[in-house]
């Protein structure tokens, strides 16, 4: 299971997009994902309005604005799901600068690579369901290097993030601290707030490690 289209012509981000589009039409409009309740159906949804609609997509951060959000996010929801994909599949319109390599890169790179996994994992089943290809894992550990210091900001311990043959992260509090181990995508879950699902070794204190499980880890 998993993306089957490969392009290694294809920017990072630009590839992800076309992996994840063919599993949300693998698996249809109504298979389980992580952003329970939503469905694949929702999660296709939201990236059409995140990317298309930046008047609404605000309400993702603004509570004052979220019901509009949701409205919006809802209506395409149940709407035809092959033409759906067929927009997250062309990206963001025209006149956007996340149309732009380097911004697309920026901004969409781990957000397609953690919704694909979103929908991969949407049972909840512990570890990976696909081969990460190579880049794709070194886009994912340079991530986590960008933003450990902000997923991990709300961690009552501090982090040590392992992938190998990469020199380690460090985030949070300088102690106590939990090293995880994992391959770098399974680390951007992690900081993502997936832990329950990413494939990883914790390694400290039980006390330590429980506390990490609890808390509440991500970029929002």
């Amino acid at each position: 299971m998993g993306g089957m289209t490969s392009d290694h012509a294809l920017p990072v981000a630009r590839a992800e997009r076309q992996a994840l589009c063919d599993t949300l039409l693998e698996l249809g409009p109504d298979a389980p994902t992580l952003c329970s309740p939503w469905r694949t159906r929702d999660l296709a949804a939201h990236l059409v309005v995140r990317e298309g609609r930046p008047d609404l997509a605000v309400g993702t951060w603004l509570p004052l604005l979220s019901a509009r959000t949701e409205h919006a996010r809802a209506r395409l929801a149940d709407g035809d799901y092959p033409a759906l994909v067929g927009q997250v599949r062309t990206g963001p319109p025209r006149w956007s600068p996340l149309r732009l390599a380097r911004l697309d890169a920026i901004v969409n790179t781990s957000e397609l690579i953690v919704h694909h996994e979103d929908v991969l994992r949407g049972d909840g089943a512990v570890g990976p369901r696909r081969e990460v290809p190579d880049r794709t894992a070194r886009a994912a550990l340079k991530t986590v290097g960008a933003t450990a210091r902000l997923a991990f900001r709300r961690s009552p311990v501090g982090v040590r993030l392992v992938a190998p043959g990469a020199e380690p992260v460090t985030a949070g509090p300088t102690s106590p601290v939990v090293t995880v181990t994992g391959d770098p995508v399974e680390l951007l879950l992690v900081g993502a707030g997936r832990l329950r699902v990413a494939a990883v070794e914790l390694d400290g204190a039980p006390e330590d490690v429980e506390a990490l499980r609890g808390a509440e880890l991500g970029l929002s």
